[in-house]
């Protein structure tokens, strides 16, 4: 199962990227999970500098930007 980490305060673009991450999954067929990190300190913890920002399974793997659906869905793919 992947873990897929969204990190912002809350803005749309956060939601966005959130609502994108959770349709790549559904549309790869993946078993995930995607967890809103909303709280500056941890944020901060995990070396995010930018937001929105991805982890996959521990990788920062984005920052400073929203992804679409098919950049998440190449991101779980490689």
């Amino acid at each position: 199962m992947r873990e897929l980490k969204v990190f912002g305060m809350g803005c749309p673009k956060c939601a966005t990227m959130y609502d994108n991450c959770l349709m790549a999954l559904d549309e790869e067929g993946l078993q995930g999970i995607v967890i809103k990190v909303e709280t500056l300190d941890a944020i901060t913890r995990a070396g995010i500098m930018f937001t929105p920002a991805l982890t996959i399974d521990g990788k920062v793997v984005s920052e400073g930007k929203i992804l679409s659906v098919e950049q998440v869905r190449a991101l779980l793919t490689r």
